[in-house]
């Protein structure tokens, strides 16, 4: 795996530690198999499961509850250090951890983090988070999924699209709303487990990157679940996904982050083996590259470093998440133009990056969204 010239930002030596164990596991573990998996559409179960042994599905969570007891920023390093292989590989560890296990984590109560967390972050189980509609992906607040109380339980009714680990979840995070008039005062957050009755996971979209990530519809036909699944306080689930949109964000940079960072090792590479680096056009877009995937790593860590202390990240998470999931796109096409027509081949791991590279503008919310929340957090409502 091609180091590329970018020098981390860290200088603490335990995280610095972690990142190469991390990535000695990617270049054993993944490297491999990254290519046949995207092909084959395969979901990484062997992966998974390895990961599951060191509890990296859980890593900023804290050992009482079977996670790693690591930082936030590790979780980062992570996703990055898989992502600059497999952006399949980066998202499925995303949604896993930011997704489903911290709201759990930060929102649950002491049952439902004992009973759900441990089999989540050792890779027993795979969760899910159900907030994305047909007519409800960037407004969230416009949740359809309805959900009344009936004989002291919950049912549910409505569909979930666009479900990341979908298929495979044996956990699942999701809002409804008892009132669609109330807006988003009137939404609340449940966890619900695989088999319930009245819960089906359909469908395997045919996606343009990413292929090797597992996304689905989620359907709730009169699906009844007790009173204890309720996350937070009821009519309060808005609040939840929002928190957890906060630091999801960050992690979705962090994914944009690690696919540039492939780009440019490949790019280097490229410019390396066909002795274009003595060309100044090649100098100069290997070095706009560089400066745009080292301006996306201070943002994202900037704002891993806020998380871990606890606070609030809702403007800085935004902001890193829009700048690196756009440059992800930037430096993935340059790289292909410095290749030309072999850029656009198996060969080389650009073409795969930059049709990955895409969903970093849409998913957690739209770059225009970022934009949204970045401008009223400055300005105001």
């Amino acid at each position: 795996m091609q180091e590329g010239r970018i020098i981390s930002a860290m200088s603490d030596n335990e995280h610095e530690r972690f990142r190469e164990e991390v990535r000695e596991f990617v270049i054993e573990h993944v490297v491999p198999k990254a290519a046949d998996l995207e092909t084959n559409e395969e979901f990484p179960w062997d992966i998974i499961r390895e990961m599951g042994k060191k509890r990296w599905l859980g890593i900023p969570v804290s050992q009482e509850y079977g996670g790693a007891g690591l930082d936030n920023f590790s979780y980062i390093i992570a996703v990055e250090e898989f992502s600059r292989v497999s952006g399949s590989m980066g998202i499925t560890l995303a949604a896993q951890t930011s997704l489903v296990i911290w709201p759990l984590y930060s929102h649950g109560d002491e049952i439902q983090k004992q009973k759900y967390i441990p089999s989540l972050a050792n890779g027993e189980h795979m969760g899910c988070f159900g907030l994305t509609e047909n007519n409800a992906g960037s407004d969230a607040g416009g949740t359809e999924t309805m959900v009344a109380l009936e004989d002291g339980y919950y049912v549910i009714n409505g569909s979930k699209r666009f479900i990341t680990n979908g298929t495979y979840a044996d956990t699942i995070i999701l809002t409804a709303s008892h009132d669609r008039s109330m807006g988003t005062h009137g939404i609340s957050a449940f966890v619900i487990e695989k088999g319930t009755a009245g819960f089906t996971a359909v469908g395997k979209e045919d996606k343009l990157g990413l292929r090797a990530s597992d996304t689905a519809e989620l359907l709730f036909e009169d699906c009844k679940i007790p009173r204890e699944n309720l996350i937070g306080e009821e009519k309060k689930g808005f609040r939840v996904f929002m928190d957890t949109l906060d630091g999801g964000r960050i992690s979705i940079g962090a994914l944009a982050l690690g696919e540039a960072q492939g780009a440019l090792d490949a790019a280097i590479q490229y410019a390396q083996d066909h002795e274009l680096k003595k060309s100044q056009m090649v100098q100069n877009e290997i070095a706009d590259m560089i400066i745009e995937v080292s301006a996306a790593r201070h943002m994202i860590y900037h704002a891993a470093r806020l998380k871990d202390q606890k606070l609030r990240v809702t403007l800085e998470g935004a902001m890193a998440k829009c700048f690196a999931s756009e440059a992800a796109m930037r430096v993935s096409s340059k790289a292909m133009n410095l290749m030309g027509m072999e850029g656009l081949t198996k060969r080389f791991p650009v073409e795969q990056i930059f049709r990955d590279a895409k969903l970093n503008e849409i998913g957690e919310g739209t770059s225009e969204i970022q934009r949204i929340v970045i401008a009223r957090q400055v300005l105001g409502r």
